[in-house]
């Protein structure tokens, strides 16, 4: 496996996610921002953030599939959330859990969460691109 991930002593256990992504292999996979966009284009969700989180991480599952990879080969992942407040995590883990027990995975790399004011469609309440690195 080209990716180890690990909570190193001295920075805070995170049950979420790992704080390092290890990558040993040679082959990067950049995949763009995914949006809650059905495989026809169509927004799933609207209004409802942890339906938006599942479609993103079903569609990076999709992408990474297609580059010969999984969320096992993510080396870390970035989240845009309008209006981001704390209150929001469990709306989010939900998500997460959602698309993790469809996958069979347990999606844990590094990931960064980024509030921003609007994303490029209106009902778009969150982006998520990821990295992966494949052998």
């Amino acid at each position: 496996m080209a990716i180890t991930l690990l909570n190193p002593s001295g920075l805070p256990e995170i049950d979420v996610y790992r704080q390092v992504s290890i990558a040993s292999g040679s082959k990067l996979v950049f995949i763009a921002g995914q949006v809650a966009w059905d495989a026809e284009g169509t927004t799933v969700g609207e209004g409802d953030l942890a339906a938006q989180v599942e479609q993103c991480y079903l569609n990076i599952g999709t992408a990474l599939a297609e580059a010969g990879g999984s969320f096992d080969d993510v080396a870390k992942l970035t989240f845009y959330v309008v209006d981001w407040t704390p209150e929001q995590l469990p709306t989010l883990l939900e998500g997460i859990s959602r698309a993790a027990a469809k996958l069979g995975v347990a999606p844990v790399p590094p990931a960064t969460l980024i509030g921003v004011a609007a994303l490029d469609v209106p009902e778009h309440l969150v982006e998520i691109e990821a990295t992966a690195v494949l052998d």
